[in-house]
């Protein structure tokens, strides 16, 4: 698995958090009664959590392997 530092996990979370943002203000739209969404609110959030906890991990300095 990948190791990413502090800085490209906050970066990875702020686009994330940005798209969130954007999603909520005009996620979806009704023309002649067909409503189209315009991103995945779900799968941004999951994102929102992935990128969270990455930048969670390096903070306390990376992933640690231990071995029994």
């Amino acid at each position: 698995m990948p190791v990413f530092t502090e800085t490209q996990c906050q970066e990875q979370l702020d686009k994330y958090l940005q798209a969130e943002e954007r999603i909520l203000a005009g996620q979806s739209y009704t023309i002649k009664g067909r409503t189209f969404t315009r991103a995945d609110l779900e799968a941004v959030q999951a994102g929102i959590k992935l990128w969270s906890k990455r930048l969670t991990r390096a903070r306390r300095g990376g992933m640690r392997i231990s071995y029994r």
